[in-house]
């Protein structure tokens, strides 16, 4: 029988309290933004703001905003495309490989991660123009990749960490080819940590600014992009409602991510 465990002592109340604080300041001014996009114009002193859909039917009737939309939604597929069979591989490669440079193969992963997005933004934008890349949605897929790339390695490496590769080894005895052995042994076995590391590159192309900004060319516009132009006239509620598309959607992309399993 297993020892029972002790229940653990309560936790202090200043603790709860700062724990509340501190989320408080993180979601009222997003609980702000979310309230305001759904309350009417102001129509002067006395006349109560009624609560409306108005702003969102605009922003999904502005064909600039949806084309930026649809733009993000291209770039993120095709960027998470092939961070995740790059960083997969070199997941593979780093976790299970013996070579010259691993050490520092490993450390170079975490290099764009922790390099602020300014200086990154800007390499990349020297390095297109002596490249001569044309700026456009193609710079963009590539400058995502070359960020996002890192998580999915990260991601996929620690999922490697708890792999037992005596089960590839029992296929192998049996007669199994090592591409057979991949698709029917390693890659279920590893398939959250992949489906993790892509869904993390996909919000984070989603969501980037200071990148795009950078590599993006005349006529390429991001959601992110475009929600900075129109906020140069001003803070209107279509910039409201279309921040809360976008939170949204984030929001969604962290539950899915961190959707808890059931141990079986």
């Amino acid at each position: 029988m297993k020892p029972q465990e002790k229940p653990r002592p309560p936790s202090p109340y200043f603790a709860k309290g700062i724990t509340f604080f501190a989320f408080l300041i993180l979601y009222i001014p997003l609980l702000a933004l979310v309230v305001e996009s759904f309350i009417g114009p102001y129509l002067g002193d006395g006349v109560s703001r009624v609560w409306t859909l108005e702003w969102y039917r605009k922003v999904f009737s502005n064909a600039q905003v949806l084309d930026a939309f649809q733009l993000s939604l291209w770039v993120g597929l095709w960027s998470t495309l092939f961070a995740t069979l790059l960083g997969t591989s070199a997941a593979l490669a780093l976790q299970r490989q013996r070579f010259p440079g691993r050490e520092f193969l490993n450390v170079l992963t975490h290099i764009p991660m922790m390099m602020p997005e300014l200086v990154l933004g800007l390499a990349l934008l020297i390095w297109f123009v002596i490249l001569r890349v044309t700026l456009g949605s193609f710079s963009i897929i590539l400058a995502h990749i070359t960020f996002s790339v890192s998580y999915v390695i990260i991601t996929v490496k620690a999922r490697l960490q708890d792999f037992d590769r005596s089960l590839e080894e029992a296929a192998k005895d049996l007669g199994a080819t090592p591409w057979k052995t991949f698709w029917r042994i390693t890659f279920p076995l590893i398939w959250p940590g992949i489906f993790s590391g892509a869904l993390m590159a996909f919000t984070l192309s989603f969501d980037d600014f200071l990148i795009t900004f950078f590599t993006a060319g005349v006529g390429s516009d991001t959601l992110p992009l475009k929600i900075y132009s129109m906020i140069k006239f001003g803070v209107s509620p279509e910039i409201n409602a279309l921040s809360t598309v976008m939170l949204l959607v984030t929001f969604a992309m962290v539950a899915v991510f961190f959707k808890p399993v059931k141990s079986i």
